[in-house]
């Protein structure tokens, strides 16, 4: 997991190359660009998308987690709290292609505000979309970078 200022984004690269790429889209050029729509930036490999939702307080919603694919957050308007546990901590719900959902208890949080941005690796157990204080709407912008292939 790697959460960082916009403008440290640079120092992160050579990680992965696709990662290097959204790195480098990490503007507020870009982040206007994005709409409600998944946006492919090379197929299936790398996708944008723009949530524009409302924070929530129910904590009994699921963790998600990924085997193949790392998340890229970065919350552009409002402010929002995402939980983050060890997925073998959680108890599995459901499962879906790339999809693990899973219940329990989070063991650490990271508010999500304008000019930050969250790396969720693959088996980084995540639950976006908690209110930092009280429910908002946020727009959160989401890449989705194919790591493992």
């Amino acid at each position: 997991m790697i959460y960082g200022q916009l403008s440290d984004a640079p120092a992160y690269r050579g990680i992965h190359p696709r990662l290097d790429r959204v790195l480098e889209l990490l503007t507020p050029e870009f982040f206007a660009t994005v709409g409600t729509e998944r946006r492919n930036l090379d197929g299936d490999s790398l996708y944008v998308t723009r949530f524009d939702v409302s924070t929530t307080a129910d904590d009994s919603r699921l963790f998600e987690y990924h085997r193949r694919y790392l998340d890229v957050f970065v919350t552009v308007q409002g402010s929002e709290w995402v939980d983050i546990a060890r997925p073998e901590a959680l108890e599995l719900r459901e499962q879906h292609d790339d999809y693990w959902g899973a219940a329990g208890e989070s063991e650490q949080g990271i508010l999500l505000r304008p000019g930050r941005f969250l790396v969720l690796f693959p088996g980084d157990a995540h639950r976006p979309g908690m209110a930092a204080a009280q429910p908002e709407a946020i727009s959160r912008i989401v890449f989705k970078i194919l790591y493992k292939e």
